[in-house]
């Protein structure tokens, strides 16, 4: 029951990743301004620190891949975490890394986000805190 709820709780990261990082990349419908003048006024507009190496767009976009590379790490970590848990002898205290990293991106979304991440966020964190709890 561990290893499932491990393998639960990454696949819910890794579908955020995807759903809200990677479908935004050609066309951007939800980590994007709702009001079409400023996402084009984001990709007309300089970032200061690249000194015209970059738009604010692009940086936009960086800033969510490399978020989100957070995000699938954990995710995929937990779920190589939990395929191979029956085979390794893991102490407890290591199953609390992905209940920390979780509620670390649980205070995140909760401050920050919007409600369908901060509720899968939840959900994921939930399922850490319970593998951690059975094994």
């Amino acid at each position: 029951m561990t290893d499932s709820l491990l393998i639960i709780g990454g696949s819910i990261f890794c579908l955020l990743h995807a759903l809200y990082t990677v479908g935004d990349e050609r066309r951007p419908r939800r980590l994007a301004p709702d009001d079409p003048a400023l996402v084009e006024a984001m990709r007309k507009s300089g970032l200061r620190l690249s000194r015209g190496g970059t738009t604010m767009w692009r940086a936009w976009l960086g800033f969510n891949f490399s978020h989100s590379l957070g995000v699938l790490m954990l995710g995929s970590g937990t779920i190589a975490l939990g395929l191979s848990l029956r085979a390794l002898a893991v102490p407890k205290p290591a199953l609390l890394v992905p209940v920390a990293l979780g509620g670390a991106y649980l205070w995140l979304a909760i401050r920050y986000w919007f409600r369908i991440p901060a509720a899968g966020v939840a959900l994921a964190t939930l399922c850490f805190v319970a593998s951690w709890i059975l094994y």
